[in-house]
């Protein structure tokens, strides 16, 4: 994720995280060998480094909750080693427990990949955290042709977080976090609504990142 409002307040993000989450967990389990060098909807990235980044955001927002999130070493991708799928199951659960204290929405987070002069309240990064894995999870899902459901309770935490992502021509500059918003039908529903917002033109592999 990247620049949002910090005037925007959501309730606690977590339960519909750890949702969103445990679905891409199964998703990725459906990952083989065969699978990694598959296109996704992310552009730059097939499904072996689309795993790679999501494994070390989850990582790297673990450490951001226990207020070691400020090294940006932290958050580059490495080589997922032999077993990918099982990384990603490890990084996963990591960042699930490292949301769960009780006092985890009392912190603030250091995310340096979007600011580095700033932290931000534990419910604005767990609801970037959430945004990015309701579409990622989507990515994958859509590289190996399965479909990717998540509850209703989920959409409807991540459709506000994901209407205000800023648009504009930030969008369209190098390296951006996420192509322009695409058009939907009015009649999309809410999965639909959020991958658009974010630049994904459902069903497309290779559209956006």
């Amino acid at each position: 994720m990247r620049k949002i409002s910090e005037s925007q307040k959501w309730a606690d993000p977590r339960q519909a995280d750890a949702a969103a989450v445990t679905a891409s967990v199964a998703v990725v389990a459906r990952v083989t060998s065969a699978d990694l060098s598959r296109p996704t909807p992310c552009t730059d990235w097939d499904v072996g480094a689309l795993l790679a980044h999501m494994t070390v955001q989850h990582r790297g927002f673990a450490a951001a909750a226990a207020g070691h999130g400020a090294d940006l070493a932290l958050w580059r991708p490495v080589p997922l080693g032999d077993d990918p799928v099982q990384a990603y199951a490890e990084a996963a659960a990591q960042v699930l427990t490292a949301f769960a204290p009780d006092d985890v929405l009392d912190r603030e987070f250091a995310l340096p990949e979007i600011s580095t002069a700033q932290l931000f309240p534990a419910r604005m990064a767990i609801g970037f955290h959430l945004v990015d894995y309701v579409v990622h999870g989507w990515d994958v899902a859509t590289a190996l042709g399965i479909p990717f459901d998540l509850p209703a309770e989920v959409l409807d935490a991540a459709y506000p977080i994901a209407q205000a992502v800023p648009a504009g021509a930030a969008r369209t500059a190098p390296g951006a976090a996420f192509a322009p918003v695409v058009p939907v039908a009015d009649d999309a529903g809410k999965l639909q609504r959020i991958l658009a917002l974010l630049g994904r033109s459902p069903g497309i592999v290779g559209a956006s990142r």
